[in-house]
């Protein structure tokens, strides 16, 4: 499946084949708003045929292979990623319309690099023993071994298809685990794609499967509900997921999920506003704003407060919006038209709350195919209340509301003043309150004059409505796997 200007048909792929059969439905190119490729839609037994295949997987060839020769399979997957990068750069732009420079850089180097990660990761976790006395005087050593879960249903989002696809089938499978995933109907080329890979560097057939589709009444409940899966792991909505529980709910699955996220930064006038300009700037601005980490709440210590709205602006201004191939563009189209008008609907909603747009509030003038793409302005907001419905709902789009604050103790309440908790950012020169105001944010990850570093061995994920559980090195592994305890009487 080569990546070429012709309309392209993504079936489902399932026991190492792709399978034909589904209803066909569009997948649009969003910085043009074509259609160009054609998904088919997992209807159950598909799905059944899928989670059975993965079963086969887990108690035959992929249960009984070494350590050594499962963490080979993993290089081998990232090796495969690079040795048909370019079909990879050219599907994800195809799907997410984003930038070329940024798809080339984070989302194909990162995908790949997950598998490398896990496969170290798997190989240097101790598991832990312990001896003890028993009653008559004698000894016993108990000692733990990992066991897979099984199947494992992976929904993947849109906004980081591959990246936050492979986050969780690389740990998935290097705990010995076979997969199902649903990659996002808007973007399900990379997961397709991937399953040529897999099928090329020779892993075991079942071991992953991909079904497309929606998800009420389709795959994704299909998948959910389904009892021959042990655990789910979701990255999405706080609204999807809570629906997720309740299917999952009846075959009490683990489950694991990344939800949205209000998440704030604090500026204090003690910073190197030039770094915090730059750092928020792409903060606020990176992937248009679809990325789960971004910040939308800005409070900013009065002192600098105008130095650094100018600041924020003039980059703002800066960033070129257009295809993706277009020399100098940098800024990319939203997913679809109606998360476009979900946005813009935001936009007209901070302007009757009394917001004063610094910047943007619309559609930018683009000529060409681009004219048809889902593009918003990015847009910066000052004079909003802390309490103004764009201050608390997620927008997931290239906007940020701006507000002042003039105490430590004020900037923490306003920041952990959410039903959310999934990141926060923190800039300032002054080591002590860098760690305290860190401390106190009621979130899973917290940064300190910097934003999106990653170790991948760290705990990932949400406070509040912002998530359960935490994923990334052993969180992962343990989540991915169950440890059985071994008491043997010396």
């Amino acid at each position: 499946m080569a990546f070429s200007s012709e309309t392209r048909h993504l079936r489902n792929y399932v026991g190492g084949r792709f399978v034909d059969g589904g209803r066909p439905f569009d997948v649009v190119d969003p910085a043009t708003g074509k259609v160009h490729a054609i998904a088919y839609e997992a209807n159950r037994p598909i799905v059944d045929a899928a989670v059975a295949a993965a079963r086969r997987a887990v108690e035959g060839e992929w249960g009984r292979m070494t350590l050594a020769r499962r963490r080979s399979m993993l290089v081998a997957v990232a090796e495969g990623i690079e040795k048909r990068f370019d079909d990879f750069l050219a599907a994800e732009i195809a799907d997410t319309g984003k930038p070329h420079g940024l798809a080339h850089h984070l989302d194909i180097p990162r995908g790949a690099a997950n598998f490398r990660v896990f496969a170290d990761v798997i190989a240097n976790l101790p598991a832990e023993s312990f001896e003890m006395d028993t009653p008559d005087g004698g000894r016993a050593l108990n000692y733990a071994v990992r066991r897979p879960l099984g199947v494992v249903g992976v929904i993947s989002p849109w906004n980081l298809p591959l990246l936050l696809m492979t986050w969780k089938v690389a740990p998935a499978l290097a705990c010995g685990n076979a997969v199902v995933v649903k990659p996002s109907e808007e973007t399900p080329s990379t997961t397709t794609l991937l399953g040529e890979v897999m099928s090329a560097v020779g892993m075991p057939d079942g071991v992953f499967n991909v079904i497309h589709g929606f998800g009420p009444d389709s795959a994704g409940e299909f998948l959910t509900s389904h009892p021959g899966v042990r655990a789910i792991t979701f990255t999405g909505e706080t609204r999807t997921g809570a629906a997720i529980m309740r299917a999952a709910a009846p075959t009490v699955k683990a489950l694991s999920f990344e939800l949205g996220g209000k998440n704030p930064a604090v500026v204090f006038a003690d910073a190197d506003l030039d770094a915090a300009v730059a750092g928020l700037s792409r903060a606020v601005f990176l992937n248009t704003g679809q990325i789960c980490l971004a910040p939308e709440r800005i409070y900013v210590e009065r002192p600098v407060f105008d130095a650094f709205v100018r600041g924020m602006k003039a980059r703002a201004e800066a960033l070129k919006p257009g295809l993706p191939e277009e020399a100098g563009v940098d800024f990319g189209p939203l997913i679809s038209d109606e998360h476009r008008q979900k946005v813009l609907g935001y936009y007209r909603m901070a302007v009757e709350d009394g917001a004063q747009v610094v910047t943007g509030g619309g559609i930018p003038a683009l000529s060409g195919e681009a004219a048809g793409g889902f593009f918003v302005e990015p847009t910066l907001w000052t004079g909003l209340a802390h309490d103004a419905r764009v201050c608390r709902e997620e927008l997931f789009g290239p906007c940020a509301a701006i507000i002042p604050f003039d105490s430590e103790e004020e900037a923490v309440r306003m920041a952990n003043d959410t039903e959310y908790g999934l990141a926060a950012s923190i800039w300032t020169t002054n080591l002590s309150r860098g760690h305290r105001v860190a401390a106190a944010m009621e979130v899973g990850i917290c940064w300190v004059n910097s934003w999106f570093l990653r170790d991948l061995r760290t705990a990932f994920g949400g406070a509040k409505l912002s998530g359960v559980g935490r994923e990334g090195g052993v969180h992962s592994v343990n989540f991915y796997s169950e440890p059985t305890n071994i008491c043997i009487r010396l």
